[in-house]
Parts: C-alpha cells; structure tokens; sequence
C-alpha cells in the first residue's frame, strides 16, 4: 500500500497542472507577473589548470594602452588558478517612486584555490619575454559576502 501513495499524489498533481490550461498574456498583465528572487547562479572557473595534459606553460593576458604616441602593455603571465562562487543573483526590483532596476546580488560565498599569476609587468612588446616584474599573486581562501549591486537608467 505504501507503493500505491506516491502513484496516487503524482496523479492528482498532474491532473491539477492539466486543468489549468495556459493562455497568452498582454503587456499591462505580463507587468503585473511577479517571480520569486529573480534569477541565481553559481560558478566553478578554472584557469589554466597545470595537472591537465597538455596545459600551457606560458599564457599571458595583455591589455593595450596608447599615450603619447607610445603604446604599453600590461601584461599578467600565467593567469591560474580556481574560483568557486555561490548563488549570485540577478532581479529587476522597483524603487520608490515606482522605477525599476536591476539588483545584482553579491555572491555569499566565494572560495579562492591557488588563483593568481606568476607575474605582472609594463612593456612596449606584450610578446617580449618579462625583464621587470611588479610581482606576483597567489590566493588561497574563502569569503562570505552580502549586498546587491545596482544599475538603472537615467
């Protein structure tokens, strides 16, 4: 009898959902629609990951800059590592005076693994081999945060 139960409740909820049929809606009504919290996400990013085979020994990000007729280059070498993010959010939320905006929501937790970069310098060749480095970074650890960052229009 216990197997008969759960056979039984998933057919009353199918037939419930059935006999509300779906129809279109108009824009005045479609505004009125509310969701929950909006749209949540999390991410595992690894960079450069040294234990795959075939894994770059040397990458590099560079991002150019022209002043003064002179173009420069800050160059970080060997961008690696992983990070793990935990429910970020995305909701369209309404101030007070009736205007909406976006609430992007800061992620609650964060965790850091070996993310960082060998070195980062200042070139005029962004292939050169690195002769000056600023210094190096590497994290290890975890944080918690809260709060929304927010965008709306003028």
């Amino acid at each position: 009898m216990g197997r008969l139960f759960p056979s039984a409740l998933l057919l009353l909820c199918c037939a419930g959902a059935a006999a509300q049929s779906l129809r279109p809606l108009g824009d005045a009504e479609l505004a009125e629609v509310r969701g929950g919290d909006g749209i949540s996400f999390a991410a595992h990013i690894v960079l450069n990951d040294p234990t795959l085979v075939g894994a770059v020994s040397d990458s590099r990000l560079s991002l150019g800059f022209k002043g003064d007729g002179q173009n420069s280059y800050l160059v970080i070498k060997n961008l690696r590592g992983t990070v793990d993010m935990f429910a970020v959010s995305l909701g369209v939320r309404k101030m007070p005076d009736g205007a909406d905006y976006v609430a992007i929501g800061l992620p609650s937790y964060v965790r850091y693994s070996n993310f960082g970069f060998e070195s980062l310098s200042v070139q005029s060749d962004p292939l050169a081999p690195v002769s000056s480095s600023l210094g190096s970074l590497n994290i290890n650890g975890g944080m918690a945060l809260q709060g929304q960052f927010r965008l709306w229009a003028h």
